[in-house]
């Protein structure tokens, strides 16, 4: 989306902010602010309030964390891709898993780069996708392309292919050791819920208990890390 500022100077790209956090969207909006040809449109901390604000704000770029309460960053960014096909979209997430990373841009994420980085990357990101680029750091861009050279070495039935991206959240969260009101209170859901994701989890990838759900997910997360 183009649009002409009444001086005729090149308008700034517009920028839309989606995170739970009110101090993280304070800092990336103080960030974005330095940039001449950057600006905020808008702010949401959850996937519903960025769906109805998306038509009048007008962003060129969406800026969402995949942890959001209700509803998922992920979930947030197949529905953008779907009613919005446009619309560029870049993660920006603690998670610094790969598989993770390739589950956000088959979903319609066009790059990704993890809270930790820099502000300067971070603006670096920005401009890439807006430039019609796929972005990763330099690090990442290399395990993805090891995990397709090395596609299917792996046991089958990965949970990635097999869960939801909510599922799979609350899988990795079991992996980190953390308990269901931890789990409840960081995706901001019931107890309830995250009992009914645990069975949907047992289910799908055919285990018989709790505690074979946290063995596995314990396993799955050291994988991540190359434990």
């Amino acid at each position: 989306m183009k649009h002409a500022l009444p001086t005729g100077k090149p308008a700034r790209r517009r920028v839309f902010l989606v995170d739970d956090h009110p101090l993280v969207r304070e800092w990336l909006a103080s960030l974005v602010a330095l940039e001449p040809d950057l600006e905020i449109c808008g702010q949401a901390e959850d996937a519903a309030a960025a769906l109805a604000a998306v038509p009048s704000a007008r962003p060129d770029l969406m800026v969402v964390d995949l942890s959001l309460p209700r509803s998922s960053g992920m979930d947030l960014i197949k529905d953008l891709k779907a009613r919005f096909p446009a619309l560029r979209m870049l993660v920006l997430s603690m998670i610094d898993e790969v598989s993770v990373v390739e589950r956000a841009l088959r979903a319609g994420a066009h790059g990704y780069v993890v809270k930790r980085e820099s502000g300067a990357q971070i603006i670096a990101a920005i401009r890439a996708v807006l430039g019609g680029k796929f972005y990763a750091s330099v690090a990442m861009a290399a395990q993805l392309a090891g995990r397709m050279y090395n596609n299917g070495a792996q046991r089958g039935g990965k949970p990635e292919e097999v869960l939801s991206d909510r599922e799979m959240e609350v899988f990795r969260l079991r992996g980190q050791g953390r308990k269901t009101r931890q789990i409840a209170e960081h995706l901001k859901v019931s107890i309830k819920t995250i009992e009914t994701y645990d069975e949907r989890i047992k289910t799908k990838l055919g285990l018989l208990d709790a505690n074979a759900v946290l063995r596995e997910a314990t396993l799955w997360n050291d994988r991540q890390h190359g434990v």
